[in-house]
């Protein structure tokens, strides 16, 4: 059994070493070639004093050697942490500060990018891929250096020992919370492992299955990819995506048989025309991240009529949670499903009682696919990882589940839906936004007194950020400015769409603090009474 994450890749020897793996722009890089550079990284890391528990930050696009970054860093013991491409330098920088990096993985652009902001890190070794910026000494930290991919590789000496077991932490994911920056979801060797396995026997993956990475891999559904097609020996084709009417070309292309989507990806898919070759040979396609309108799936699956429709439902905090049967689909298109395999989902209603039929409660999932909990944050944690109802008594440390914070409903047949957030939080594009990390944002550009962010249903986002502002200087305040300002420090998904002005203050709630649900329950009214 496989018990470690790297070995997905590196326990496929023999005939199976020769199967392509991964596949990039024109090239191509087989199981064996992908072990092989696993192997070299992993004792590159172990010559520069880099081994068990150490964290190394990995800030690159989808390439190859962004894979064996993080299959290396595994091998070698230590803990990897993806971060997003598309985050701006303060990101990276909470990122790398909060996690204690000790290694920074990144290309030249992206090393210049970041500035000065690695200065007062904890790095104490940055490779870069693909060259090293100039003066790039007197932007790190006294006593780091810096080194060359391809050095790396060539690194020779003792194999390191790698984890110990199972329960060792493999993966530190960055995901918004509703009370500031992105907080590190600790994930053990075996929720990775546990979950490749779960998705990949409820999607049927196969050996001849040729899956295309879209999403983010710092994105749980987007390291799926790699997790679930690794686990059967299947190839995934990496696309760092960029225009729609390039995906049906790569589909085509190169046979994918299976894709995996967030709601506002699909929309701007099925604006774009697919030739048969595409169309037709996609044996699945997959949707996450939110929830898919009606009028889209159906859309969905008339343009691939020889696809199996999977509606999927995951949180960072488990991985992936439940999915529904594409033998459901016509009954229940609007329902998230059952559980995945190896997974229990309970319906907890806010007295501690499991809910009945038709019943609201928040959704809790307990199993091997529950996280370690936040990292360094254990406050956080003993909110969100609790023993789920009907643990038993006698067990002294009863088994965590996590609580997810969305609410749900159960039918009469186990089947569940989805009714929204008990947090703040925003869901836009299939990612997570902290209203506290765009409002921190806001006030940093100096051009407003008081802030709040929330978001409001949106047909193609899911939710749309609005913010609603009180100007520093009624006088010269700009609503382009404010963008301006925004697009500098945020990630585009993070960019607020709509600008709400208020003279004086922001209303309040009966506790002082800043009433968002109102403000947007008000915006809604509004919207349906012009509506109307």
């Amino acid at each position: 059994m496989t018990r470690f994450f790297h070995d997905t890749v590196l326990g496929k020897t023999g005939m199976a070493g020769a199967r392509t793996a991964l596949i990039a722009g024109d090239q191509a890089l087989s199981y064996a070639a992908l072990a092989e550079r696993t192997n070299s990284l992993a004792m590159g890391l172990a010559a520069n004093g880099i081994g068990r528990h150490d964290r190394v930050a990995v800030f690159l696009d989808k390439r190859f050697d962004t894979i064996v970054a993080f299959y290396g860093t595994s091998r070698a013991g230590g803990i990897f942490v993806p971060c997003n491409p598309v985050l701006k330098p303060q990101q990276v920088a909470h990122i790398v500060n909060d996690c204690e990096a000790r290694v920074l993985v990144s290309s030249r652009s992206r090393i210049e990018g970041l500035g000065d902001s690695l200065k007062a890190s904890s790095v104490r070794l940055v490779i870069s891929v693909d060259g090293l910026p100039d003066d790039l000494d007197k932007k790190l930290p006294y006593g780091a250096r810096a080194c060359l991919w391809s050095d790396m590789l060539l690194s020779t000496g003792v194999m390191p020992s790698g984890p110990l077991c199972e329960t060792d932490v493999a993966a530190i994911f960055y995901t918004s919370g509703s009370t500031g920056m992105p907080k590190g979801v600790v994930l053990s060797h075996r929720n990775l492992v546990v979950g490749g396995e779960s998705v990949s026997e409820y999607l049927e993956n196969g050996p001849d299955d040729r899956i295309l990475s879209l999403l983010p891999l710092s994105f749980d559904a987007g390291f799926s990819q790699l997790t679930t097609a690794f686990h059967v020996g299947a190839v995934v084709v990496l696309h760092n995506y960029l225009l729609p009417r390039d995906v049906p070309r790569l589909c085509q292309r190169h046979k994918i048989t299976g894709l995996t989507c967030v709601p506002p990806l699909w929309m701007q898919l099925m604006q774009v025309e697919w030739p048969d070759g595409a169309r037709f040979g996609l044996r699945y396609f997959a949707n996450t991240g939110g929830r898919m309108p009606r009028e889209v799936l159906t859309r969905l699956r008339a343009l691939f009529p020889e696809a199996a429709p999977y509606l999927m439902y995951g949180l960072t905090e488990a991985f992936r949670s439940t999915y529904l049967d594409p033998k459901e689909v016509d009954n229940r298109p609007d329902s998230i499903g059952k559980a995945i395999p190896n997974a229990e989902i309970l319906v907890v209603k806010s007295d501690g009682t499991l809910a009945g039929p038709g019943e609201e409660g928040e959704l809790v999932h307990r199993g091997p696919l529950v996280a370690l909990g936040y990292w360094n944050d254990e406050q956080r944690t003993a909110e969100r990882y609790k023993p789920a109802p009907g643990s038993l008594p006698g067990v002294i440390l009863p088994e965590p589940a996590v609580w997810s914070g969305d609410k749900v409903r159960m039918d009469e047949d186990g089947f569940l839906y989805f009714i929204g957030r008990t947090d703040d939080m925003i869901k836009t594009s299939g990612y997570r936004v902290s209203p506290v990390e765009v409002e921190e944002a806001l006030f940093d550009t100096g051009l407003v007194r008081e802030a709040a962010a929330f978001g409001l249903p949106h047909e193609v986002l899911g939710h749309e950020i609005v913010v609603a502002v009180v100007p520093a200087d009624k006088s010269s305040f700009s609503e382009e400015a404010l963008f301006t300002a925004c697009r500098k420090v945020l990630p585009g998904y993070m960019v607020p769409a709509r600008v709400v002005l208020h003279d004086n203050e922001l209303p309040r709630s009966p506790n002082g603090k800043i009433d968002r649900k109102q403000m947007a329950s008000e915006l809604l009214a509004e919207g349906m009474e012009k509506t109307a």
